[in-house]
């Protein structure tokens, strides 16, 4: 989701993100807002560094079309200011295109406009899929793909008028954002984990000018940490609450409110076993992090769910240049070009990617860290993880870096594809490639090709995406997907590029093997400051070659020949495993 977008969202003034003046949406430049640290992590990570926010670039002039049609990409730019640039469309494409990939069904305002988390579950013979964000909850049976209802719906709807529901960011309690599903071979039943962090949205804008809000999210009104269910039945008023954690290892008994670091982000890795993995500040000390709005730089936990009613801590993953007051990771930090910058995100966004389970031989980790960059891991002995490589690329910001790895084609090839994700809109960033690592030495990683870049079909009538509006660039390709993925082939959400679906049989010459855009909506359907989202998230039943791409409207229920035809009702296998690999 775009800075901007979130920001009409939550009805907040666009303020200056850095100690210089940047462009508001409308074009005018605003005046700084004073720097005002007062929490002394900052205050320590801010003494770091000079000042080295990046200009505002101009439209048209710094970068922009190009006499060839194709769209030449500022170097760097602040986070949050998205103006357009000379050559964009006018108004918003009405048009949908195609390539190997059939529509089956749509859904209208099944998530919000901003982002979804999915999961899926089989139950008494039925396939259910839930789409949540920390706001909202849709469960929906889509035992059959084209006839799929919703059958338990909490929180906002979206529509022409916005959410059915208005809630405040600043008051919200239980505030749960990724759903991990899993069988456990120790309770006989599934169970979910469900991840509590600190809200990102609609609480800080600029942590430097901001002091009572950073007070405020340090002493936040919701778990930071994680909660455990029996899961009973297949709605979530069927489950059972066993067990909560804080992720907090200064004081692990601390109560709401008091507890430090960051929570867990986004969904926990775990396959039912012994081990899980997450993604989590420890700590107010991991602070280094240049990314405006956000106080944390996350690392890495390693939990015990031998009994999932009772979770034991078994260690902390920390790289070296996340925390503040440590003169190595200082060092480490100052040695980054990127410190500084008062834009990028350093550290972890996701739980750590494992191409196969520790539980059935797993030994390697593959840790994406924004700006600190990609690691891989030793973790043959889940107690005491060990970093065994790291590869990094020249800075690309604003936007995230190193956010999603995927792991799919590891085990067949020996690489691994890692990307970060636009954060600005009107491609007013650099653009941001999936990378193609070799990861076939685990200790020695490097950056061997990238993806193409997705063009517009001749029909379009425009050349490049970026005038297409909105964002445009790679989301991620999804986790924990029924059937785990498919040889020689990956999906991603493309924002205003829709799915895009690669060809990766040889991971060295990745090729674009279908995609579907689908039209933006109307103002009939939902407020037009949504749509700039374009399609956010993508999540494949390779278990039963289905597609779903949820976009600001709804979500598309897609076919594709390069995944073979569409099976309605449960495949062989129920999902999650009924076993921990």
């Amino acid at each position: 989701m775009s800075v901007q977008l979130r920001q009409v969202f939550m009805g907040s003034a666009l303020l200056a993100l850095t100690g210089t003046a940047c462009l508001a949406a409308g074009g005018g430049a605003k005046t700084p807002a004073a720097i005002d640290i007062r929490d002394p992590y900052l205050l320590q990570w801010s003494d770091l560094t000079y000042d080295k926010a990046p200009p505002a670039p101009v439209p048209g002039v710094d970068y922009g079309m190009r006499p060839d049609g194709s769209f030449q990409a500022p170097k760097a730019t602040p986070l949050g200011s998205s103006p357009n640039f000379p050559g964009q469309i006018e108004g918003w494409d009405d048009k949908s295109y195609s390539l190997n990939v059939e529509p089956i069904a749509f859904y209208p305002n099944v998530s919000s406009p901003f982002h979804a988390w999915v999961e899926v579950a089989d139950f008494d013979g039925r396939r259910f899929m839930y789409v949540h964000d920390r706001d909202y909850i849709r469960v929906l049976d889509v035992t059959d793909p084209a006839r799929a209802t919703v059958v338990y719906s909490e929180g906002g709807v979206w529509g022409p008028d916005g959410s059915s529901e208005k809630w405040d960011a600043k008051t919200v309690q239980n505030y749960w954002g990724g759903l991990t599903f899993a069988w456990s071979p120790s309770l006989g039943k599934m169970v979910a984990v469900a991840s509590y962090e600190i809200g990102r949205y609609g609480l800080l804008e600029n942590k430097r000018t901001q002091p009572e809000q950073v007070a405020a999210l340090r002493n936040y009104n919701s778990l930071k940490g994680f909660k455990v269910y029996e899961m009973n039945g297949p709605l979530p008023s069927d489950w059972k609450l066993i067990a909560t954690r804080t992720t907090d290892r200064v004081n692990p008994q601390a109560p709401i409110g008091e507890q430090q670091g960051s929570g867990a982000l986004d969904a926990v890795a775990w396959n039912g076993g012994k081990y899980m993995f997450l993604s989590a500040a420890p700590d107010d000390a991991h602070a280094l992090t240049e990314y405006p709005d956000y106080l944390h730089s996350p690392g890495y936990q390693v939990w015990d769910m031998s009994d999932p009613a009772d979770p034991e801590f078994v260690t902390q993953i920390t790289v070296p240049g996340q925390v503040v007051g440590d003169a190595a990771s200082e060092a480490a930090f100052l040695m980054n070009p990127r410190a500084g910058n008062r834009t990028s995100w350093m550290g972890s966004r996701m739980a750590p990617f494992l191409p196969k389970p520790v539980e059935a031989g797993g030994t390697i980790a593959f840790g994406a860290m924004g700006g600190l960059g990609l690691y891989s891991f030793d973790i043959s002995n889940p107690d005491k993880p060990a970093i065994l490589g790291h590869v990094n690329t020249p800075p690309s910001f604003a936007g995230t870096e190193f956010d999603n790895a995927d792991v799919s084609q590891f085990a067949r090839t020996g690489y691994v594809f890692a990307n970060g994700y636009p954060m600005n809109s009107n491609c007013y960033e650099p653009y941001k490639d999936i990378l193609v690592i070799d990861a076939r030495a685990p200790s020695e990683l490097k950056v061997a090709a990238k993806f193409p870049r997705p063009t517009p079909p001749a029909e379009a009538g425009f050349t490049d995406y970026c005038q297409r509006k909105g964002s445009f660039g790679p989301k991620r390709s999804g986790t924990n997907q029924p059937g785990h993925g498919r040889d020689g082939l990956v999906a991603y959400a493309f924002y205003n590029a829709g799915l895009q679906l690669f060809d990766v049989s040889n991971p060295l010459e990745p090729k674009i093997a279908g995609y579907y855009v689908p039209r933006f909506p109307t103002e009939a359907e939902m407020p037009e400051y949504t749509f700039e989202n374009g399609s956010f998230a993508a999540f494949v039943e390779y278990d039963r070659n289905i597609i779903w791409l949820f976009s600001v409207n709804g979500v598309h229920a897609l076919s594709s020949s390069l995944l073979g035809g569409p099976k309605s009702g449960l495949p062989g296998e129920l999902w999650p495993p009924r076993t921990t690999h």
